[in-house]
């Protein structure tokens, strides 16, 4: 089978490998940083898959990877944030994927620079609500914003903080709330006409290394120098945000 014809046009051998390599990573990065690795995966993305696409199969890979958790935490997920969170999702998808789907590419990809930006060197989002009620507005909010910029799970997670969860209902319910964000989108993209087909084998590759990932992400945890492996992180997201930057401005 000459694995070249199932992969789109746009996209080389050689950069299909890449992705899949970086699946594995960012999914580990998740797994042990609780967050970070979304928004690597979708910088890198980037910089080979087309704009118009980049946020459907960003999307698609990063609803694989939040089912994982979501799962395997299942029994810490607090039920009422999520409901909450979902109905502002839905209103949150049908508007933004109007949107963005009229969006030019170097526009995407401004907006995508700054995103990647603010999400390494911004201050962070805070609430004052105790309430799970603000889930609704927030939900609303992350999922207009996810159709233009993908990877919103700094935002969802800083939500979630101030509700009192402990680290396992935390993680869950950000899994839970991220996993209904992506399957919104990736269904408005779907019926808005965008053919996923294309990327599947890609797609299903990059979810099972992401998978890969997360089962090791979990278990080097403990050994991990956390503040040199942020600091990394941030040097290579804030180079790729300004190559996107210099593509959407030239």
């Amino acid at each position: 089978m000459d694995w070249l014809t199932l992969l789109p046009e746009s996209i080389s051998f050689g950069w299909a490998l890449a992705l899949i390599s970086i699946s594995f990573v960012t999914s580990f990065i998740t797994a042990a940083m609780g967050i970070g690795g979304g928004v690597l995966l979708l910088a890198v993305m980037a910089q080979v898959v087309p704009a118009k696409a980049l946020i459907p199969v960003h999307g698609v890979i990063q609803l694989g990877s939040n089912s994982g958790r979501a799962y395997v935490l299942r029994q810490q997920v607090h039920v009422p944030a999520v409901g909450c969170f979902f109905v502002g999702s839905l209103v949150g998808a049908i508007v933004g994927g109007q949107i963005a789907i009229e969006l030019p590419t170097k526009t995407l990809q401004i907006l995508l620079g700054l995103f990647i930006l603010y999400s390494v060197w911004g201050p962070s989002v805070r609430y004052t609500s105790s309430g799970t009620k603000i889930m609704s507005l927030h939900g609303g909010l992350s999922t207009l914003l996810t159709m233009f910029v993908g990877a919103t799970g700094p935002f969802v997670l800083a939500a979630l903080k101030p509700l009192g969860f402990n680290k396992e209902q935390l993680v869950a319910t950000s899994a839970t709330c991220m996993l209904i964000q992506h399957l919104l989108k990736v269904v408005v993209f779907g019926l808005l006409g965008f053919n996923f087909a294309d990327y599947l084998m890609l797609i299903m590759a990059m979810i099972a290394t992401g998978f890969g990932g997360t089962l090791l992400g979990k278990k080097v945890l403990t050994s991990m120098n956390e503040v040199y492996f942020r600091k990394s992180l941030n040097v290579v997201l804030s180079i790729l945000a300004m190559r996107l930057l210099w593509a959407g401005s030239s």
